[in-house]
């Protein structure tokens, strides 16, 4: 068994080991050079494609080859405390029908599996930018034995605690199938970037283990997929923290009251949320959370899978996972 140390280190954000779109995915999920900086409006708010037909975590079989996009929860059956029945002006990222998915990415040919990544795209809870946070990292985890895990959540007017149940749900899945996927259940980290990183902590805070969407919503009705428990090993902070939309949660009594787990931070000395990151990582400290941290001199906010942060992260997490 290894041991798990405090690990930090500020160090100049590079591009040299950015993956571009790797070759062998379609041309719907290409995201360029994964170079921040070179985003075009267009690409931010680019929409994953949807799962075809009514394939959903339930119904379907976990395809290890290829990319699969699967439903989250089965029609009209998500917990939900929010009513959306109309769009006001193109306000919303999503359609009033919107069903949150989970996109997963295999791995690269012949590279053994270590585990798995839940991936949650930033966009202050009004997109997801998958193009330029998540599938840039998917690109490079699949090279590194980490099976990405995309998740398409719930945004505004939905609440962060809608969005987290959506994350817990893809767990549920991942460990339900995780001999499949030729992983241990417990090899999971979950990962957010900015708001993603709300979606998280959210989870990590007040929808884990074997809490299902009934302690949001009295009305929803557990499934089979519902006995699984939604744990995981690790947690990704990527320009992010747990708390509220540009809140960093600082009150030790909460924090020690959550299931937190070994988390990783990453952000740049010029995002505007650095001072708080900061103050979350020292209360970290205080109430003894392994962590790891990658500060990025010069670097801004929402610099996606950018920056040379991916394979330190990759490193921590087979530690992390070890333990």
């Amino acid at each position: 068994m290894g041991h798990l140390n405090e690990e930090s280190e500020i160090k100049n954000g590079t591009s040299e080991y950015t993956v571009a779109t790797p070759s062998d995915f379609p041309e719907e999920y290409n995201y360029g050079t994964g170079v921040h900086g070179r985003w075009s409006e267009e690409v931010i708010h680019r929409h994953l494609p949807e799962p075809k037909d009514e394939a959903t975590v339930l119904n379907a079989l976990p395809d290890i080859e290829h990319i699969e996009a699967l439903y989250l929860w089965e029609k009209g059956r998500a917990p939900a405390v929010t009513r959306f029945s109309e769009i006001t002006g193109g306000r919303y990222f999503d359609m009033p029908d919107f069903r949150p998915y989970v996109t997963s990415i295999p791995l690269k040919e012949g590279v053994p599996a270590k585990g798995a990544v839940v991936l949650l795209a930033g966009g202050a809870l009004q997109i997801r930018a998958n193009y330029t946070d998540t599938l840039p990292t998917a690109g490079h985890l699949r090279e590194l034995g980490y099976r990405p895990f995309i998740v398409d959540y719930r945004l505004y007017p939905y609440t962060q605690a809608e969005g987290a149940l959506d994350a817990a749900r893809a767990v549920r899945f991942i460990r339900k199938n995780a001999k499949a996927y030729g992983i241990e259940p417990d090899n999971i980290a979950v990962v957010g970037y900015s708001a993603g990183g709300l979606i998280a902590g959210e989870y990590f805070l007040n929808y884990y283990g074997d809490i299902t969407g009934t302690a949001l919503d009295p009305k929803y009705v557990p499934d089979s997929l519902d006995s699984i428990p939604t744990k995981a090993a690790a947690a990704g902070m990527i320009y992010s923290f747990y708390g509220r939309l540009s809140v960093a949660e600082l009150d030790r009594n909460k924090l020690r009251a959550g299931n937190i787990p070994p988390t990783f931070y990453c952000y740049g000395t010029e995002d505007p949320l650095y001072r708080q990151i900061e103050a979350q990582y020292e209360v970290m400290q205080e109430i003894g959370v392994k962590t790891k941290r990658i500060v990025l001199q010069n670097w801004p906010h929402a610099f996606g899978g950018d920056g040379g942060w991916i394979g330190d992260f990759a490193g921590w997490m087979e530690k992390v996972f070890s333990v």
